[in-house]
């Protein structure tokens, strides 16, 4: 789906729609329950689908009781398994990163495919450990086969890779049978996501410590008990709404938690960051989502800033860097791409043209947002890339007062 733009102010009140990091979360800690548990405030989007998906091939269940409610039937630990499960991951990067420690621990290993980019983005860390124990990883043709039974023991992980390696760990290790650990061999970059993976735990009961004075975590047996949630709103995409007010249009964010262990809750003091005019650096290693929103800004404010320690993002559903430096130009703004940086020169205001949303939900958000300030109409191909995490975007933004028309 190609729209087409015209520049608008948006007014009103908007509620962001519910975390999809903690969604993931709170799913997978039901589905290993051995019980019902009821989660509130889900919105199905398809990285949600794909792990819904995903854990039903694990023996898991799941009603919609009634629209944002959902009852998850656990695993608990009595499903047993033929063949190895196949698991289609969709676009999702923390579906399959979750997702291949626990069927290891769960059925011996899996097949897990994609699609997009999904296939190709690094699972290094995961094939580097799991070999160490004997298990079979073999990837080919876009497909991952892993098999083999996951071992109690001490995992050594690079923490500047993403966090997503350590969460699926720490989900799988306390189906195992005696204490294990998840040490990491650098500082961790987006602790906060780790954060997020240890409260839903601990809303199934299970317990995660943190072990005194060294990057790392202890998991002790235990079994998932089930429980009632609830999923707070996304920061991440409140980011968007963030940058509408950051170029004129009055839009009021609510149903946010000021105390979320949400890593992206920090736009909101980089948003007054910004505000000041003045050259700025921003490092954006513990919210790497943030990027497209705030480049946008970025680019209509007085002074340059500099986003750095930015490599991971060329591992997103796009080549962000690369993306999000093409999106600003196409826009007519001033932008530098470095090998782990992004470079923005502030300018007045943007002028408008076509932006190529590469697949990208992100980049197709933020393109639609910076044209609220564009002299110009602004043509977004590949719109419907929204529906990877916000499928409602365009309907909010219209409801806002947002012009555009499908081309």
């Amino acid at each position: 789906m190609d729209i087409q733009i015209t520049p608008a102010k948006l007014y009103g009140a908007v509620t962001p729609p519910p975390s999809k990091s903690m969604a993931h979360r709170l799913i997978i800690a039901a589905a290993l329950a051995d019980g019902v548990s009821t989660l509130e405030n889900i919105v199905p989007s398809q990285d949600i689908e794909a792990t819904l998906r995903c854990m039903t091939v694990l023996g898991a269940r799941w009603e919609a009781p009634k629209p944002g409610t959902i009852r998850v039937h656990g695993i608990g630990r009595g499903h047993t398994f033929v063949d190895l499960p196949r698991f289609d991951c969709g676009e999702s990067g923390s579906t399959l990163r979750f997702l291949i420690p626990i069927a290891l621990a769960v059925a011996g290993g899996g097949v897990f495919t994609g699609h997009g980019r999904l296939m190709e983005r690094p699972q290094g860390p995961y094939a580097d450990l799991f070999r160490e124990q004997g298990i079979s990883w073999e990837q080919r043709d876009g497909v991952l086969t892993v098999q083999g039974r996951l071992s109690p023991g001490e995992y050594l992980l690079p923490g500047n890779v993403s966090s997503q390696f350590f969460t699926g760990l720490l989900f799988a290790l306390p189906l195992l049978d005696a204490p294990s650990a998840v040490l990491s061999s650098t500082e961790i970059e987006s602790r906060e996501y780790i954060t997020m993976t240890m409260e839903a735990m601990r809303q199934a009961g299970i317990s995660v410590a943190e072990k005194p004075g060294l990057r790392g975590f202890e998991v002790l047996p235990a079994a998932y008990c089930p429980f009632a949630g609830a999923v707070e709103a996304d920061w991440s995409q409140a980011a968007f709404w963030y940058a509408a007010n950051f170029l004129g249009s009055p839009v009021e964010i609510q149903g946010l938690n000021p105390l979320s262990a949400q890593g992206d809750l920090a736009v909101a003091s980089l948003y007054w960051r910004l505000a000041r005019p003045g050259d700025r650096e921003i490092d954006v290693s513990g919210c790497p989502d943030l990027l497209p929103p705030l480049a946008v800004m970025a680019a209509v404010r007085q002074g340059t800033v500099r986003f750095v320690h930015a490599a991971r993002l060329r591992l997103k559903e796009s080549d962000r860097l690369q993306t999000t430096a093409a999106m600003l130009q196409a826009l007519g703004g001033t932008v530098e791409e470095g090998a782990d940086s992004l470079t923005v020169q502030g300018q007045p205001q943007l002028l408008g043209g076509t932006v190529d949303g590469a697949n990208d939900h992100r980049i197709v958000m933020a393109a639609a947002v910076a044209a609220t300030a564009c002299a110009g109409s602004v043509t977004v191909l590949g719109a419907e890339a929204v529906h990877k995490s916000y499928p409602d975007f365009f309907t909010v933004y219209q409801a806002l007062g947002g012009a555009f028309h499908v081309l």
